[in-house]
């Protein structure tokens, strides 16, 4: 691998095209220059309807659901913009549940978390920009997406508030073409969340073969964290990825695999996880380009802390006819203890019922390990070294 020089952020307008089977990417500015027919510009807001100033929807209580937009008949959702109060950490964005429903099914085919959906980790708010997905200024506060979203007999967004507080202020735009009649080949959009406190292998946290020279083998993804399975055919496009470590050690040896179409392998196996996040030997730096990068990386020792990275596959989606499970390992063989959470992105032929995602309890999150923790360590490991012995702290026990 070879280390990527840091560039300028990229400006980049792209208009993306998706059908199942071709996926075109077409410039903004060419498409403008086409008059396109059998369509109407739409809005759903929450803007007074009194003709005041008073421009959102307002105390949503802790348990209560409620539909922020309901569209009948034919049409493409193209931009979603949402800004929330109280602001995090007070309000946690993780506790607000986003669901999509398509074409009047009672089961949505997108489930999320709204703050991990669009790319705000754990309790924080913080600005990052890619090109489907955007956390805006003031602070990471504007939630943006230009994810594409046709439909063909209709569509419903709704969010449920499962914190403990009321959402005092709910701010929304929902901008959508009304078609006459269905996009061929339609593709619907999907997005699902998963959480999980991934468990250390049963000989311990050997990352690098520190603890031991004989360095478990992983060919067949057993162990490794889920970041989607779906049945059906489509193609994957992308996943917002989150790491809280509570080692300092490099969490990202794991290797990605897909196995599409039921393969009992992996179709695709990568080669370790910045790999799979086109950069390279164990990036600690924030980066924003389009399709990749880190928008928020760990100021401490090593990489102990929460990292935020992400990948979309605009221009190399991954296909599949029957099915498709991606996974990725929480360092090789699935050696680390990982706080991991992830929001996959894909489209399908049909609107897919998906698995539940973790419920309150367990997204409940992990604390950051901080230096106290790591006094107490050193304090264990003088016990353990021997108390009549005065170990400096990197003393290594050799058999």
């Amino acid at each position: 691998m070879k280390k990527l020089n840091s560039c300028p952020r990229l400006a980049l307008l792209v208009l993306l095209s998706f059908s199942i089977g071709t996926i075109s990417a077409q410039s903004a500015l060419e498409n403008i220059t086409t008059i396109q027919q059998g369509v109407k510009s739409k809005r759903i807001s929450s803007f007074d309807r009194s003709g005041g100033n008073n421009d959102r929807m307002e105390n949503i209580a802790p348990g209560e659901t409620r539909t922020i937009a309901e569209i009948e008949g034919a049409g493409t959702i193209n931009h979603i913009w949402i800004t929330i109060a109280p602001e995090a950490p007070k309000l946690n964005r993780s506790d607000i549940i986003l669901r999509i429903y398509w074409d009047g099914n009672e089961y949505p085919s997108v489930e999320s978390p709204i703050g991990p959906f669009f790319g705000q980790g754990w309790d924080e708010t913080y600005s990052w920009s890619s090109l489907p997905l955007a956390a805006s200024p003031q602070k990471g506060n504007a939630l943006v997406s230009y994810f594409k979203m046709p439909f063909a007999k209709g569509a419903k967004i709704e969010i449920e508030n499962q914190a403990d507080i009321s959402i005092g202020a709910f701010y929304y735009y929902i901008d959508y073409v009304e078609q006459e009649q269905a996009t061929e080949n339609l593709a619907y959009f999907h997005a699902w969340y998963n959480q999980q406190t991934c468990e250390a292998a049963p000989e311990g946290e050997n990352e690098w073969g520190l603890l031991s020279s004989e360095v478990g083998k992983n060919l067949l993804g057993e162990r490794n964290y889920r970041i989607m399975e779906t049945s059906g055919k489509g193609h994957y496009v992308g996943v917002n990825y989150y790491v809280n470590s509570p080692t300092p050690i490099w969490y990202g040896e794991g290797d990605d695999m897909f196995f599409i179409d039921g393969a009992q392998k992996p179709t695709l196996h990568g080669t370790g996880t910045e790999d799979y996040f086109n950069t390279s030997w164990s990036p600690n730096e924030k980066y924003a380009h389009p399709y990749f990068g880190f928008a928020r990386v760990p100021d401490d020792i090593g990489w102990l802390g929460r990292t935020h990275c992400y990948r979309f596959h605009i221009d190399d989606p991954i296909f599949f006819d029957k099915s498709l499970l991606f996974t990725i390992e929480h360092g090789h063989y699935n050696y680390l203890s990982l706080e991991m959470c992830s929001v996959a992105y894909w489209y399908q032929d049909k609107p897919a019922k998906l698995d539940p995602i973790p419920d309150k309890e367990h997204r409940k999150l992990k604390p950051v390990i901080n230096f106290l923790d790591m006094h107490r360590w050193r304090h264990e490991w003088r016990k353990n070294i021997g108390e009549e012995s005065n170990p400096w702290g990197n003393e290594r026990i050799t058999e």
